[in-house]
């Protein structure tokens, strides 16, 4: 595993691995991974394997892997072997923007959203980043003005994320409409439908669409060109054959809201319990799902970062 080699960018210091930083130094592709979803998105001991495999993924593709996560006060980009372990094994907080000023100035340790990896990934000039899904308005918002704190760090980051929609936990309508007021780009990936998380379609159809990376980079590109500072969102769906049967993937799915609202759970603290829950009221159907899906994203990411580093030789 590479060795870590501190650097700064644009005043804000983290610690970069030597080879994200040499990769980034001579234009060759780097996806970022977020550590959420290895410390809250999926059951032990089955993410630290995922882990493993993402970032082997990306390597045997001829991509640099940036996983990224706050340990002991310090954001790192792109983890050795023993900060991949911690992000799998040790009890880590869920950090996002806001609680990054607290644990560098306790000293903590936080696994990485997809508003906090965005934001660290692109402090240290990474454009293309991979996750499973991203996080939305939630169901009932309009009385609990729940709201993923992903949606208003997008609109100021510029990088592309590559998802499989949003969580289908989550107000699929809403978030849509709160991407549209945002003036996030969401294009999806051989699509004209925006993806459901586990499944591969929901009822919400796209205005952009494109089917192969270099047309990503081509958006980037003019993205850059017009000064605009937003996220590009490609929504890549899971294939046909990966995807969860739609009607167990909704009778379990109301079981779980239900359960969620019948214990009280509010907050951050929503979205990992219904997966867990999900995952054993589906007997764990829903988390194979939920790799095929991040493998997928993992995959195209790669794809994109490759085209974008040759355009920009």
């Amino acid at each position: 595993m590479p060795d870590i080699a501190r650097h700064a960018t644009r005043n804000q210091h983290v610690t970069v691995s030597a080879e994200v930083s040499e990769a980034l130094a001579e234009r060759r592709p780097v996806v970022a991974l977020e550590s959420t979803i290895i410390s809250h998105g999926l059951p032990r001991p089955r993410n630290h394997e995922a882990a493993q495999e993402f970032e082997d993924l990306l390597r045997s593709a001829g991509v640099t892997p940036a996983t990224i996560a706050v340990l002991d006060g310090v954001p790192q980009i792109g983890l050795d072997a023993e900060g991949v372990r911690r992000i799998a094994e040790d009890d880590l907080a869920k950090a996002s923007v806001r609680d990054l000023p607290m644990l560098l100035a306790s000293g903590g340790s936080g696994a990485t959203t997809v508003a906090a990896t965005a934001h660290l990934a692109t402090r240290a000039g990474i454009r293309v980043f991979a996750t499973g899904g991203l996080g939305g308005v939630h169901r009932g918002a309009s009385s609990s003005f729940d709201e993923s704190a992903d949606l208003s760090m997008l609109a100021v980051t510029p990088i592309t994320v590559v998802s499989a929609g949003v969580k289908s936990v989550l107000d699929i309508a809403a978030t849509l409409e709160r991407l549209e007021t945002l003036s996030v780009p969401v294009v999806g990936y051989g699509t004209q439908i925006f993806p459901s998380f586990w499944l591969r379609e929901s009822q919400h159809p796209l205005d952009w669409s494109v089917d192969s990376p270099a047309e990503v980079a081509a958006i980037m590109r003019a993205q850059d060109r017009l000064g605009r500072d937003s996220a590009i969102i490609v929504a890549n769906p899971i294939p046909y054959s990966q995807q969860w049967d739609p009607s167990e993937h909704d009778r379990v799915l109301m079981e779980a809201l239900a359960a969620a609202d019948a214990a009280g759970v509010r907050g951050k603290a929503v979205t990992p319990f219904l997966l867990l829950y999900i995952v054993e009221a589906s007997g764990g159907r829903s988390l194979e799902v939920n790799l095929d899906l991040a493998r997928n994203n993992v995959r195209v990411a790669g794809l994109i970062a490759l085209a974008w580093s040759e355009l920009n030789g």
